[in-house]
C-alpha cells in the first residue's frame, strides 16, 4: 500500500478537501485504485450532531456514517463508495483506546498519547485503507488521506507525530506528503509572499514530518522567481511546486494537476512511475470545458434554513450543478432564506420580506432542502404552497418532502393545524410524526441512517420514469420523523400520491402530485449519490422541467439512454455547438453563481 497525505498550512479553508480529491482523481486516471481517509482533529465522534453554521454540510454514507463534506468531495471525484471508518475522528480514537483501555488490553501499563493513542491511529489507518471501495475485490494501491486544520492546531498534534511515525515505519517510497499553502499578494505591492509558506513548512519539519510536494494555492500562477525561493527555503525540488491558482471551476484543479506534471513527482516519490499509466482524463476535461462556455440559465430558489453558509447544502449545489451541466444550462442559485418569506419579516423587515418573495417568484424551480428545527418551517410551506398552486417545478428533501404534505394538508383537505409533531407536538392532525423506532433521550447516531431502499408503486410516477422504470432504489437517509402513515388515505384520496414506499409498506418515501408539471417530495437524500456525469435521477427531473426539457429527459431514462447516478446514459438536446481556483476558495463560480 502506498500513502498520500495532504495537509494544510497558513490558514484553514485552502481546500485541501478538493486539493485531495484531484491527486486521486489523477493517481485513478493513470490506472491506479484509490481510496481515501480523512482525519478530523475534533472531540466529536462524528459530524451528526454539529451545527451546518459550525462545519458545514453533514455528508451520509452508506453504511449510515455521518461524516465531514470532504468524504462527498472524495466519492464525488473518484467515484466510490466510502465507510464511515474512513473519517477518522480525536473522538473515535480516544474512544476506541479507552474502550481498549477498560477491557484490561493494556493491563499493567500507564496509558499514554505516545504509544498508545499514536499507535491506534496508525492501526486505523492501515485496517482502513486496505477496504475495497470501488467495487472491486482487493485492496487498492493509493490511499489519500487528509488531515483537517491546520499545521500547529493543538487539537491535531497526536495526528501528527502518528503520520511521522507512520511515514518512517512505511519507510521511502511509499509515502508522498503534500503540504497545501498560501502564497498571498499583498494588494498593495502586488508581490506574492513566500514568507507564510516558508514559516508553515518549517513548522511542519519541526514536527517530524517534511513535504514532498508543495501545493501552493494564490490567485495567479506563481512566478518563476517565486518558485525558485520556496525551492530553496523549504528544501523541496523546483519541479515539485505546485501553483494552484484561482480557476473558473472544481473541476479544472486535476487538470492543473495534470498540466503541471504533479502526478509523475507523486508516482516518482512513491516509486510506481513503472506501474502507472499516462492519465486520461479525456471526459474530464470535456465537461470542465463544458462548464465554462454555458450560457443560458437556469434559476433555482434554494429555500431554506442555513443560506447563510453555501456549504450547509454542498451535496445539493453539487447534485443541482451536475443536473445543471447535463441539460446544458448555466445554474444561478437564488438563496431564499425560508423565514424572510414568513408574514412576521414582512412587519418587522418589510425589504428582506420582498426580496424574498421577489427571488421566489423569479426562479425557474423551488428546491426545499433538509432540516431541523421549527425556524423558517412556515416560510418553506409558503415556498411549497407557491410552487403547487403556480405549477412551477418543485423538488423537497426530506423535511421539504414533509412541508409538502403538511401544506398539501392545510389548504386542499382544509385541515389548517395541520402540521408536524416535531414543530407542535399537540397538534390535531399530525401529518409528520416521529418514527417509532427513534431516540428521544440520545442525538447522536439515533437516526434512521444510510442506504435504504425504496419500492416504487407503478410505473407511471415521474420519479419511477426518472429512475428507469426500476422497481425499487436505493437511497441514502437521515431523519427522525415521518408522513403519518394514518393520514396517506386522506392525502391520495384528495389527489397526493406517495409513489415510493420502504419495504413495509407504511414508510412513505417518494411524494408526487400527477396533476403538476413537477412536484416530488422524498424522504432520502438524492444529492449524496449525484456524480459528474452521473447526476441524480430526481435532480436532473428537476433542472429538465424548469428548463422544459422533462419529456425528453423522461423519454431517454425509460429507454435507458439517460447515465444518471443509478447507473443507468444520456444524451441530451440543445447542447452548445463551441466547446481560474475560483478566488479565495474553490467555488464553481462558473456554473454556480449566487444572485
Amino acid at each position: 500500500m502506498k500513502y498520500v497525505l495532504v495537509t494544510g498550512g497558513v490558514v484553514s479553508g485552502l481546500g485541501k478537501g478538493v486539493t485531495a480529491s484531484s491527486i486521486g482523481l489523477i493517481l485513478k486516471a493513470c490506472g491506479l485504485r484509490v481510496t481515501s481517509i480523512k482525519i478530523d482533529p475534533y472531540l466529536n465522534t462524528d459530524a451528526g450532531t454539529m451545527s451546518p453554521f459550525e462545519h458545514g454540510e453533514v455528508f451520509v454514507l452508506d453504511d449510515g456514517g455521518e461524516v465531514d463534506l470532504d468524504l462527498g468531495n472524495y466519492e464525488r471525484f473518484l467515484d466510490i463508495t466510502l465507510t464511515r471508518d474512513n473519517n477518522i475522528t480525536t473522538g473515535k480514537i480516544y474512544q476506541s483506546v479507552i474502550d481498549k483501555e477498560r477491557k484490561g488490553d493494556y493491563l499493567g501499563q500507564t496509558v499514554q498519547v505516545v504509544p498508545h493513542v499514536t499507535d491506534a491511529i496508525q492501526e486505523w489507518i492501515e485496517r482502513v485503507a486496505i477496504i475495497p471501495v470501488d467495487g472491486e475485490e482487493g485492496p487498492a494501491d493509493v490511499c489519500v488521506i487528509e488531515l483537517g486544520g491546520t499545521i500547529g492546531d493543538i487539537e491535531s498534534m497526536p495526528f501528527i507525530e502518528a503520520l511521522g511515525q507512520f511515514s518512517y515505519r512505511v519507510g521511502d517510497g511509499n509515502f508522498c506528503l503534500v503540504h497545501v499553502s498560501l502564497v498571498p499578494v499583498l494588494s498593495v505591492v502586488g508581490e506574492q509572499k513566500t514568507k507564510p509558506t516558508q514559516h508553515s513548512v518549517r513548522g511542519l519539519r519541526s514536527l517530524g514530518l517534511t513535504p514532498n510536494i508543495l501545493a501552493c494555492r494564490s490567485t495567479t500562477e506563481l512566478d518563476g522567481n517565486v518558485k525558485e525561493k520556496l525551492s530553496r527555503f523549504c528544501h523541496v525540488p523546483l519541479e515539485n511546486i505546485i501553483t494552484l491558482y484561482d480557476v473558473a471551476n472544481i473541476w479544472r484543479v486535476p487538470l492543473l494537476l495534470q498540466d503541471q506534471k504533479a502526478h509523475e513527482a507523486i508516482l516518482k516519490s512513491l516509486n510506481l512511475k513503472g506501474y502507472a499509466l499516462k492519465p486520461v482524463l479525456g471526459e474530464w476535461t470535456s465537461r470542465a470545458d463544458l462548464c465554462d462556455i454555458l450560457h443560458d440559465p437556469v434559476r433555482i430558489a434554494m429555500v431554506g434554513k442555513y443560506t447563510g453558509l453555501a456549504d450547509s447544502y454542498l451535496s445539493v449545489l453539487k447534485a443541482l450543478l451536475h443536473a445543471s451541466v447535463a441539460c446544458y444550462r448555466k445554474l444561478c442559485v437564488d438563496w431564499v432564506p425560508a423565514s424572510d418569506l414568513e408574514d412576521a419579516t414582512k412587519k418587522e423587515n418589510p425589504d428582506a420580506y420582498k426580496s424574498a418573495w421577489n427571488l421566489l417568484k423569479g426562479a425557474d424551480a423551488v428546491l426545499v432542502p433538509g432540516g431541523f428545527g421549527d425556524r423558517g418551517v412556515e416560510g418553506k410551506i409558503l415556498a411549497a404552497k407557491y410552487a403547487r398552486e403556480n405549477r412551477i417545478p418543485y423538488l423537497g428533501i426530506c423535511l421539504g418532502m414533509q412541508i409538502s404534505v403538511i401544506e398539501f394538508a392545510r389548504s386542499v383537505l382544509g385541515l389548517q393545524d395541520a402540521n408536524s409533531t416535531e414543530f407542535d407536538p399537540s397538534t390535531q392532525n399530525p401529518c409528520v410524526i416521529f418514527m417509532p423506532e427513534g431516540s428521544k433521550t440520545h442525538m447522536g447516531g439515533t437516526m434512521r441512517l444510510g442506504s435504504r431502499r425504496t419500492y416504487f408503486q407503478g410505473m407511471s410516477s415521474k420519479s419511477a420514469k426518472l429512475y428507469g422504470n426500476r422497481s425499487f432504489i436505493d437511497e441514502r437517509h437521515r431523519h427522525r420523523y415521518e408522513v403519518n402513515p394514518d393520514m396517506v388515505p386522506r392525502l391520495e384520496e384528495a389527489g397526493l400520491s406517495f409513489a415510493g414506499k420502504d419495504e413495509t409498506g407504511h414508510r412513505m418515501e417518494i411524494v408526487e402530485l400527477p396533476t403538476h408539471p413537477y412536484f416530488v417530495g422524498v424522504q432520502f437524500h438524492p444529492e449524496f449519490k449525484s456524480r459528474p456525469g452521473k447526476p441524480s435521477a430526481l435532480f436532473l427531473g428537476l433542472v429538465a422541467a424548469a428548463c422544459s426539457q422533462l419529456d425528453a429527459v423522461l423519454k431517454k431514462c425509460t429507454t435507458k439512454t439517460c447515465k444518471l447516478s443509478n447507473g443507468t446514459s444520456a444524451h441530451y438536446e440543445n447542447a452548445p455547438k463551441s466547446s481560474n481556483f475560483a478566488a479565495g476558495s474553490f467555488a464553481c463560480i462558473a456554473i454556480l453563481v449566487v444572485c
